[in-house]
């Protein structure tokens, strides 16, 4: 272990991975003394499959109503969560349930993290952009049907605000699940592209928050209770866990979705990759992600992969031994800086064997696109910072420029040298 580490770990009180486990729900609620809940999910969900209505029924049987709202979307706003809100307390007649209950990906979890929030308060989303102050939010359980966002297991939900298109983080380690229920089973008919997309989206995870800035060195802003406070030997621990599973088990997933070992390993890989990143964080993969998603408004697994190998192409000098670690994962046989190069280029075609574009010229962004696209990834502050690279302007400069052109070099190409100027001159 790391003597230095500065470990500060939150995880569910109750973390349940098993095949099946949706079964027992209703009566560990019922033992702990819950009585009214709402259901958070989507259409297809409650119309489709016959999850919702099965969980419902069972936990009438224990003595718990449940009220089942479906109207999740896909990247939730703050005026869908607002409505939410006004219709379950009006269905409820304004009582205010004890639990809350998300079923399905990503953005059903964010709804419903923010949900917790809303119902016990009735106050708009929009008031808790900055902190959730000494709001207590509902008890929140957590049942994913994706392998990939790891929301069950940590501190952050994110809304799109219509107005002005831009995502709010809502970020307390208090919107943390008491309960992450993970069935494997929920994600076995899950479509090959959204397999895909979640897929990498938890190797990136894992692989991010292996790389990303220590915890002696992370910023907490004298936070006596932050959401992420760098990586440690613990999350570490988690992220190779994750990687491990990953290498193993990910293509296999996409290519053959009947395989419950490869959905059951998938689901492990997700959760372990949640437990290291909702502590240590993340930094440049997402960071640059958000910005391409605002170009191009692909999904947030393909945004991530799309950039994935070039960023940790940037980081082989400063972290040239977890690369390597992460290497010898995948297989890579080459030596020295070689190795890393070869790792780069190993991504790449996972990426590509995904169905995902692996260059940004592929995913529709035209040169003329990039000073702005490394200006709004400069933008992204919290994950900028937390790169562990002594430039992160030149580090952005380069990853862009070689993300474009599908290649790795050292020297950003002249539209990219001019966005650094134009933005050091904003700025």
């Amino acid at each position: 272990m790391n003597i230095d580490d500065h470990l500060f770990f939150c995880a569910p009180s109750r973390l349940i991975i098993r095949e099946g486990a949706r079964h027992d729900l209703p009566a560990l609620l019922a033992k702990l003394g819950y009585h009214n809940g709402i259901l958070v999910t989507d259409h297809y969900f409650a119309e489709h499959t016959p999850w919702v209505n099965e969980y419902v029924q069972a936990a009438r049987q224990c003595g718990i109503n449940t009220f089942v709202y479906s109207g999740g979307e896909p990247d939730p706003s703050t005026t869908l969560c607002d409505q939410a809100t006004r219709q379950i307390l009006a269905q409820t007649k304004g009582q205010t349930p004890d639990h809350v209950i998300a079923l399905g990906g990503g953005s059903n979890m964010d709804l419903a993290k923010a949900l917790t929030l809303t119902l016990r308060s009735n106050k708009p989303v929009a008031c808790y952009k900055d902190g959730i102050g000494e709001d207590e939010p509902l008890p929140f359980i957590a049942m994913p049907t994706t392998s990939g966002t790891a929301s069950e297991v940590t501190p952050g939900a994110i809304l799109i605000d219509p107005d002005n298109a831009t995502k709010i983080a809502l970020m307390d380690n208090r919107l943390r699940p008491f309960i992450a229920l993970v069935d494997p089973a929920f994600t076995y008919t899950c479509p090959p592209r959204v397999t895909a997309d979640a897929g990498i989206d938890a190797l990136i995870h894992a692989i991010e928050s292996y790389v990303t800035m220590d915890s002696k060195q992370f910023e907490r802003n004298n936070n006596p209770d932050p959401g992420y406070s760098g990586r440690t030997h613990l999350s570490q621990m988690f992220a190779r866990e994750s990687m491990i599973l990953c290498a193993r088990h990910l293509r296999q997933a996409y290519q053959n979705g009947a395989d419950t070992q490869a959905r059951i390993g998938m689901s492990y890989a997700s959760v372990f990759a949640g437990l290291s990143y909702g502590s240590a964080g993340l930094n440049a993969v997402h960071g640059i992600a958000y910005s391409i998603a605002g170009l191009t408004h692909e999904t947030h697994g393909r945004t991530n992969a799309v950039i994935l190998p070039y960023v940790l192409y940037e980081l082989r000098d400063a972290r040239a031994q977890e690369l390597k670690d992460i290497a010898a994962i995948f297989g890579a046989t080459e030596s020295g800086q070689d190795t890393i190069l070869q790792l780069a280029q190993k991504l790449q075609t996972l990426v590509s064997e995904l169905g995902i574009p692996n260059n940004l010229k592929d995913f529709g962004i035209k040169e003329s696109d990039l000073p702005r696209l490394y200006t709004d990834a400069m933008d992204v502050t919290r994950l900028r910072n937390a790169f562990p690279v002594p430039d992160t302007s030149a580090s952005y400069l380069r990853i862009i420029a070689n993300a474009w052109a599908g290649d790795f070099s050292d020297t950003p190409n002249a539209v990219l040298q001019q966005a650094q100027e134009n933005l050091v001159a904003y700025e």
